[in-house]
C-alpha cells in the first residue's frame, strides 16, 4: 500500500494547495493538521516569493518546510534560511537588456521586493497576502540586478515561447527555466530546480524520495513530481504536461479540493469523519 510507504507529504502552491481565489480552503487546512499530527514530514514547493509564500503557509497552523522561487531558497519549519542562490547582476543585465517586447510584464525577485516594469493588475491579484506592490522601476537605471528569479507574464503564451527562446539562444548555460502557468515564464540561476532543493531537505531529514508523495500542476513541477515515490498531477494542469507525465495519475482540480481528497482517502492511517 502506498500509505505505508510515504512519510513525506510535498505540494505546490498556486492552481494545486491554492483555489481559483488563491486560499486554502478549511479542509485543506484540517488534512494538514492531522497529516502534521501524525508526523509526516510536509514540504510547500513554489515559484512564489518567499515573502508572499510564509503567510500562506502560516494558515496551515502546522511546522513545515518551505521551498520558495522554484527552489532559489528554503526554509525551515522555524523560518530560517537553509539555503539561498541568486542570479548575478551581469547574467541579469545582459537578458534584460534584449529587446523585450513592452507589453510584456518583466518582474525582479528581490530578497525583500519584488520589482517590475509595469503596473499588472492580473498579477498583483495574487498577491493576496502581501500588505505592498511590486515597486514600479526603470530597469535600465538599476546598477545591481543581482536577483532571485526573474519572471515574464504575458497574455500570449506564444510570446513567451519566443522570449524565452531568444534569452536561451545566448543564456542557456547560465539559467535554468520553466513555465509555471502557461502565461508565466520564469528564469533561475541554472542550478535552481525545486527537486534539487527537495533533495536537500529530504537529506536532512534522513528520508528518500521514494517515501514521498508530491502534488503539482506546472511545468516547474516536473523534476519533482518525477522524483518522488508518487507524483500526482492536478486536474487543472494544462493537457500539455498531462501529456509529457502521462505515466502519472492525474487527480480532482484545485477548486475541488484534489490534494487534500486524496490525502485523506490515501494517505491518512485513519479515515475519518473528521477530516471528511
Amino acid at each position: 500500500m502506498i500509505q505505508e510507504k510515504i512519510k513525506v507529504v510535498i505540494s505546490d502552491l498556486d492552481g494545486t494547495l491554492l483555489n481559483s481565489d488563491h486560499k486554502i480552503s478549511e479542509y485543506t487546512k484540517t488534512v494538514f493538521q492531522e497529516l502534521h499530527n501524525q508526523n509526516y514530514l510536509i514540504i510547500v514547493a513554489t515559484g512564489r516569493h518567499h515573502l508572499d509564500a510564509m503567510p500562506i503557509v502560516e494558515c496551515l497552523g502546522i511546522p513545515l518546510y518551505l521551498v520558495t522561487s522554484n527552489g532559489a531558497r528554503i526554509h525551515s519549519p522555524a523560518k530560517e534560511l537553509l539555503f539561498s542562490v541568486n542570479m548575478e547582476s551581469d547574467a541579469v543585465k545582459s537578458v534584460l537588456s534584449l529587446e523585450i517586447d513592452p507589453e510584456i510584464t518583466t518582474v525582479l525577485f528581490r530578497e525583500n521586493v519584488w520589482q517590475t516594469n509595469k503596473h499588472n493588475e492580473k498579477l498583483n491579484s495574487f498577491q493576496t497576502e502581501l500588505n505592498y506592490h511590486p515597486e514600479l522601476v526603470d530597469f535600465s537605471t538599476v546598477e545591481d540586478l543581482s536577483a532571485i528569479k526573474v519572471f515574464f507574464t504575458h497574455e500570449t503564451h506564444s510570446k513567451l515561447l519566443e522570449l524565452r527562446d531568444q534569452i536561451l539562444e545566448n543564456h542557456s548555460s547560465l539559467f535554468s527555466h520553466a513555465f509555471s502557468l502557461p502565461l508565466c515564464l520564469e528564469f533561475m540561476d541554472k542550478s535552481v530546480d525545486k527537486s534539487v532543493a527537495i533533495a536537500k531537505i529530504l537529506e536532512k531529514e534522513n528520508l528518500l524520495f521514494h517515501e514521498a508523495i508530491a502534488f503539482g500542476d506546472g511545468f516547474n513541477d516536473e523534476n519533482m513530481l518525477k522524483s518522488t515515490g508518487k507524483g500526482l498531477i492536478m486536474g487543472n494542469a494544462p493537457d500539455s504536461l498531462k501529456d509529457k507525465l502521462s505515466h502519472l495519475e492525474v487527480i480532482l482540480t484545485n477548486d475541488n479540493e484534489g490534494v487534500a481528497k486524496y490525502l485523506s482517502q490515501k494517505i491518512l492511517k485513519t479515515h475519518t469523519s473528521e477530516v471528511e
